[in-house]
């Protein structure tokens, strides 16, 4: 039996053991993702816990690592409206959110909706606009709508945007601004499969480079929003918790952090906690789940001093030295 055979029968033992609607689904979402993107189920089950908590996903990563593919992938199989905008130095907002134009017939303007309606967004390559391109975002991120010409008009949900980034040393980038970075929820590395093996062999099982359109689709909308609904209502934090995930405030006081994590930053790390404790199956958080998820809640939205970024220091290691400080609830 080989791994992907022993995964699947790991799978159905888990569903079939399950008393739980939900987390079934949650399950075979996740199986059917693994069937298609070779590479850490963890990293699955982190995009999956921002989904299901409302969250925008930023992956920064070489070019080749397989972020467009994840992006559709996840489209399919969540059952998840889709659209791509590629992000290039000549968009322009209006190429985003829509335009309105007039109509001689009707004697009126007409809204043209732009490829920003849809659930699930790629935006691909979003350090290559220019930051008046990227402000675009922010309102549709934030509050889930967009505004036209001064009509402002709600954005379908769930709406989530994944957004791929290319490292910053890369020619002809910009770099995003702090309020961008604060809209994502997480910031995450794909890296590369630990089996490239498994890649081929697979490619040839699939016979095109492209197979996400044959991965079968495990959930709709309103799924999708109840599952973000029941999360909200239903996972437990504690007292001790809360000290635990407040006390990362602590790393605005670091020497070596010129801002550090905002309240927003803490409240995604709450959230992102929340969320991977429900997709391990439970209804309470503990230690363990804000330990998976406090580095790629916090460390894109610390800015470190030049003197410390021209040393190659990481934010990630900043946030792993402020965590080893703080006392871990029992």
């Amino acid at each position: 039996m080989d791994d992907l055979s022993k995964k699947d029968s790991g799978i159905e033992n888990a569903v079939n053991e399950s008393g739980n609607d939900q987390r079934v689904v949650e399950i075979l979402i996740l199986n059917e993702l693994s069937k298609y993107f070779v590479g850490d189920w963890k990293v699955l089950e982190k995009i999956l816990s921002a989904i299901l908590a409302s969250g925008h996903i930023l992956l920064q990563d070489d070019p080749g690592t397989g972020k467009t593919f994840l992006a559709k992938l996840l489209a399919q199989v969540l059952g998840m409206s889709y659209h791509r905008i590629q992000f290039t130095p000549d968009l322009l907002p209006s190429d985003i959110v829509g335009t309105k134009v007039w109509r001689q017939a009707k004697s009126e303007f007409e809204v043209i909706k732009g490829p920003i309606f849809a659930n699930l967004i790629l935006a691909d390559e979003i350090n290559r606009a220019p930051p008046k391109t990227q402000a675009a975002l922010l309102e549709a991120m934030e509050e889930r709508q967009v505004t036209i010409e001064g009509e402002t008009i709600k954005l379908p949900l769930p709406f989530i945007v994944i957004a791929t980034q290319n490292p910053i040393e890369f020619e002809g980038t910009y770099p995003l601004p702090e309020a961008q970075m604060d809209r994502f929820m997480i910031q995450l590395s794909l890296g590369h499969p630990q089996s490239e093996k498994e890649v081929l062999k697979r490619r040839l099982g699939w016979q095109k480079d492209d197979p996400s359109r044959d991965a079968k689709t495990v959930a709709d909308n309103a799924l999708i929003l109840e599952m973000q609904q029941s999360l909200e209502t239903e996972v437990k934090v504690s007292e001790e918790l809360l000290d635990y995930i407040s006390a990362f405030a602590e790393c605005r006081k670091d020497s070596r952090v010129m801002a550090g994590p905002s309240t927003r930053g803490l409240i995604s790390l709450l959230r992102m906690s929340r969320a991977y404790a429900y997709v391990q199956g439970r209804n309470y958080v503990i230690p363990d789940d804000v330990k998976a998820v406090y580095s790629i809640s916090l460390s894109h939205r610390l800015i470190l001093k030049p003197e410390f970024e021209m040393e190659n220091l990481s934010p990630s290691s900043v946030i792993d030295d402020a965590a080893k400080k703080i006392f871990v609830p029992k």
